[in-house]
């Protein structure tokens, strides 16, 4: 579908790159000619996959290990990298969630997620940006954004506020900043299997089936549809595209707003008590 060289020349920051869909995205950039940096809370993680990635492709893949919500030490990420040169693209793809009743979620779970995911966000963002405004360098940021974030869900309250932040985010900067050759976009992928985000979100096999059921074409998205499309987003072949976000959920949005509300009235009281939320 695309040369083997679309993002030569590249360099893609993507943050919670080691796991899951950032990871796929990563594998997907490498292929495509980008060089890469990977960020993300362990480390192990990040060599692993950064080795893995290397193997692979004989690409460039640099790591570094930072949690988002620490802004100071994103900074240092980014000043670290960009003795490289000015990244191209970022990628906030860092993120945190848990299904739960809301009333029964602490004020640190609400912190915790917010922090992750909008927080996070902005701290690379900003980080870039005022980079990229300075030198007056052209550059393209995605934010992975979820199905809920204009619509809102039940029991993911926190994550839906956070990623409803980002969405409003990616709309606002695209006005701001496009003028100055900065592009914002985002994608809103539906339920897309990984390991991490599963556990958590549709921790019984019947909550799987019924996510199926509830999709106009009966299946869960896959890790290269979502890498395809974010390839296609951060290149140049895309470069008119500026606020959007793209949603990739086989239909389900369409259907009825929130991705996770009908739990309601599936799940029984001791399946609830079983997904309450450890306390750390």
């Amino acid at each position: 579908m695309f040369k083997t060289d679309l993002l030569a020349g590249k360099r893609i920051l993507i943050t919670g790159g080691a796991t899951g869909l950032g990871k796929s995205m990563a594998q997907r950039f490498l292929e495509l000619g980008a060089a890469l940096y990977l960020c993300g809370r362990r480390e192990n993680l990040l060599e692993e996959a950064a080795a893995e990635m290397r193997k692979a492709t004989g690409g460039t893949v640099k790591t570094f290990s930072v949690d988002v919500r620490d802004a100071p030490r994103v900074e240092t990420m980014i000043e670290t990298f960009w003795q490289d040169g000015p990244l191209d693209v970022l990628v906030n793809n860092a993120a945190g969630n848990f299904i739960a009743r809301t009333e029964e979620l602490s004020l640190g779970a609400f912190e915790a997620v917010i922090g992750i995911v909008m927080m996070g966000t902005i701290h690379a963002t900003m980080s870039c940006g005022r980079r990229w405004l300075k030198q007056g360098h052209q550059a393209t940021v995605l934010n992975i954004s979820t199905t809920y974030a204009d619509t809102g869900s039940g029991y993911v309250v926190p994550s839906a506020m956070a990623k409803a932040g980002v969405l409003a985010m990616t709309r606002s900067l695209a006005v701001e900043w496009g003028p100055r050759g900065i592009r914002f976009n985002a994608i809103a992928p539906g339920p897309v299997p990984t390991e991490g985000a599963f556990s958590r979100l549709m921790p019984a096999k019947e909550m799987e089936e019924m996510a199926k059921k509830l999709n106009p074409l009966g299946r869960f998205g896959t890790h290269e549809e979502l890498a395809n499309l974010a390839a296609f987003l951060v290149s140049d072949y895309s470069g008119y595209i500026n606020g959007e976000c793209v949603v990739m959920d086989g239909g389900e949005q369409l259907q009825g707003a929130g991705e996770f509300s009908h739990l309601g009235r599936m799940l029984t009281e001791e399946q609830w008590q079983a997904m309450r939320p450890k306390k750390k």
